[in-house]
């Protein structure tokens, strides 16, 4: 089996304060991808290349304290790929894949922290942006290698997805559009959310962030924002999922997926 994880640390100082290293050496994935680590090369260095015997592989945003992404793994990727749009969105630090290739197979895992407009209209036409250039780079991809995109998409595509689905529904995260360039990422695009092909009904158990604000984590009022986005070759070989919460690393909860398969 071949143990696929995926966390927003919402800081990767402030998660490792939390046990976030403790809980990898116990729970021991492959590899674990990461997004909104908020830290510089230099924050890395000499203390988060590598956790828990797994390697890291990072992108970071130009701007200090903010986003980034990266991977930890077991295995020597065969090439790192940082980035994806070459502008905007890479200077942001949104994406980074790890190629696992072999003469019989070409194999990806990618670490991806969509953008939240949540903070208002301009950084909304933002996520918009990048979900267009997202589109056509992801079927490119598809087009070529089998994958795994791991990462915080910042939308919940069914009412089943949050809580509060009534109330939501003009807000960032649930709005019409953004479900919609999900539900064709899922059908013309040919991926599948691995978590729903293994749990179609689940709802309150499905959350994997929880806003700071009064009691959500407390009272479960929470929202399934964190993914795996799998090619279906891939996504055939899911076998068990699981959302860690008896610990809280950040704002966000692990999401871990056993594929049998192996790199």
């Amino acid at each position: 089996m071949f143990k696929l994880t995926s966390l927003n640390l919402n800081g990767i100082r402030s998660a490792s304060t939390k046990g976030l290293e403790a809980w990898l050496a116990k729970h021991q994935p492959d590899c674990i991808c990461v997004q909104e680590i908020k830290a510089q090369p230099s924050d890395l260095s000499g203390r988060f290349e590598a956790m828990a015997g797994l390697q890291g592989h990072f992108h970071c945003a130009e701007k200090k304290g903010y986003s980034g992404v990266g991977v930890y793994t077991r295995h020597e990727p065969s090439d790192v790929v940082v980035g994806f749009d070459g502008g905007e969105f890479d200077a942001e630090g949104r994406c980074i894949e790890l190629r696992f290739d072999t003469p019989a197979r070409k194999l990806s895992l990618i670490s991806a922290y969509f953008p939240s407009g949540s903070s208002g209209p301009e950084r909304q036409e933002a996520k918009y942006r990048f979900l267009a250039l997202m589109y056509p780079h992801l079927m490119a991809l598809k087009a070529e290698r089998e994958f795994v995109l791991c990462g915080d998409i910042n939308i919940a595509h069914q009412q089943a997805d949050l809580k509060n689905w009534r109330s939501n529904q003009k807000n960032s995260g649930f709005l019409p559009e953004e479900r919609a360039w999900m539900t064709q990422l899922l059908t013309d695009g040919g991926l599948v959310d691995v978590y729903r092909r293994l749990q179609p009904d689940t709802t309150d158990a499905c959350y994997t962030w929880w806003s700071n604000r009064g009691q959500a984590y407390a009272n479960n009022v929470g929202w399934r924002l964190d993914y795996h986005l799998a090619t279906p070759a891939l996504a055939a070989h899911a076998r068990t999922e699981a959302v860690y919460k008896a610990e809280k690393f950040s704002d966000h909860a692990p999401i871990s997926i056993d594929y049998d398969f192996s790199i």
